[in-house]
C-alpha cells in the first residue's frame, strides 16, 4: 500500500510540472528514480499516462483521467501534512512567473517578514499555468486582463511594456499609429504566447493570427532577436534599455497602456477564507498602491 502510494505521489508531482526533471526536485528524488515508478505504475495501470514532448510531458487521455481522480485528494492530503509539519505557523504558497518574482516580489519580501513574522511564505516561479483548484498553491500572481472563471481575482499593478523593433525591418515601411499595424510584422513571443494576443485584447483588436511567430524562454532572447530584425517585440524597457540608447532597436509604436492589462493576484474563494492568504494578499496591493 506504501510502495503504491508513492507512485500515485509521483505521478501527481510529474503531472503538475510537465517535467520529470522538475517532479524529481519537487520530491528530492533523482529523474532517474521517478522515470523508474512512472513505468512502473504504467505497468500497473496497463497504459500508457504520459506522452513526452519536446520541453517535457503531457498527459495521455488515460493520465488526465487519473489526475482528475487524484488531484483534490492528494491537495486535501498535502494540505493536512502541511499543518502537521508546522503547526504553530501560517503558510502560505504562491506562485508567479519567474520576471515578476525576481524583479517586483522578491525585492520586497524582508518587509512582509518583518510585518508579519508568523506567515511562512513558498514561492514557486514557472511559465506554466498552474491550476489552483487542483494543486496545493494557494494564490498565484498573474499577468493578464483579470478574467479568470471561477476565481477571485484584485488587480496590483500594471508595468508597461513597450513595442520594439530593429530599425532595419522598419525601413521603407509605414510608421505604426495604432496597435492594429503591428500585425502586419512578425511576432515575437515568450514561451507561454500570452502577451501580444492579450495586449490586442485589450487595445479591442482582433487579432486571431497574433500567437504565430517564434517563442523564447527569457525576455532578453526576445530582445536579441529583435535586434537581429526577427520581428517586433512587446517587453518591459528595462531589456531593452541599451538597444534603444545605441540605436539598435527603436519604439515602433506609441500608445497608452491598458491598465487593465495588469498583474493580478488570483485565488479560489476557499483560499482566501484563510486569513494568511488575505493578509498576504492585502500586503501585495498595498506595496503596489505605493507605486501608483
Amino acid at each position: 500500500m506504501i510502495k503504491r502510494f508513492a507512485l500515485l505521489q509521483t505521478f501527481v508531482a510529474v503531472a503538475r510540472a510537465g517535467k520529470m526533471k522538475q517532479a524529481a526536485q519537487d520530491l528530492a528524488l533523482t529523474p532517474g528514480a521517478v522515470s523508474q515508478r512512472i513505468r512502473q505504475l504504467e505497468e500497473a495501470a496497463g497504459r500508457r499516462l504520459f506522452t513526452r514532448t519536446s520541453t517535457g510531458v503531457e498527459l495521455s487521455a488515460a493520465g488526465e483521467a487519473m489526475f482528475v481522480a487524484l488531484a483534490e485528494p492528494f491537495q486535501a492530503i498535502e494540505a493536512v501534512d502541511m499543518e502537521l509539519g508546522s503547526p504553530s505557523s501560517h503558510r502560505v504558497t504562491v506562485s508567479t512567473v519567474p520576471s515578476f518574482a525576481a524583479a517586483w516580489l522578491v525585492p520586497r519580501l524582508a518587509t512582509f517578514a518583518r510585518l508579519c513574522p508568523d506567515i511562512e511564505l513558498a514561492v514557486e516561479v514557472g511559465t506554466r499555468p498552474v491550476d489552483l483548484k487542483r494543486e496545493p498553491i494557494d494564490l498565484a500572481i498573474r499577468h493578464g486582463l483579470g478574467k479568470y472563471p471561477g476565481l477571485e481575482s484584485t488587480w496590483l499593478v500594471a508595468p508597461e511594456l513597450i513595442v520594439v523593433a530593429s530599425p532595419d525591418l522598419l525601413k521603407h515601411r509605414a510608421p505604426l499609429t495604432r496597435p492594429a499595424d503591428c500585425l502586419a510584422f512578425p511576432l515575437l513571443h515568450d514561451l507561454n504566447r500570452q502577451d501580444w494576443p492579450l495586449w490586442f485584447e485589450a487595445h479591442g483588436v482582433t487579432a486571431a493570427h497574433a500567437k504565430k511567430g517564434p517563442a523564447f524562454s527569457e525576455s532578453h532572447l526576445i530582445a536579441r532577436a529583435a535586434v537581429a530584425g526577427q520581428g517586433l517585440a512587446l517587453v518591459r524597457d528595462i531589456y531593452v534599455d541599451d538597444d534603444l540608447r545605441s540605436h539598435r532597436l527603436v519604439k515602433a509604436l506609441t500608445a497608452n497602456w491598458p491598465l487593465q492589462f495588469a498583474y493580478y493576484a488570483v485565488a479560489t474563494a476557499e483560499a482566501m477564507q484563510k486569513p494568511a492568504v488575505r493578509r498576504f494578499r492585502d500586503w501585495l496591493v498595498e506595496e503596489a498602491r505605493q507605486e501608483v
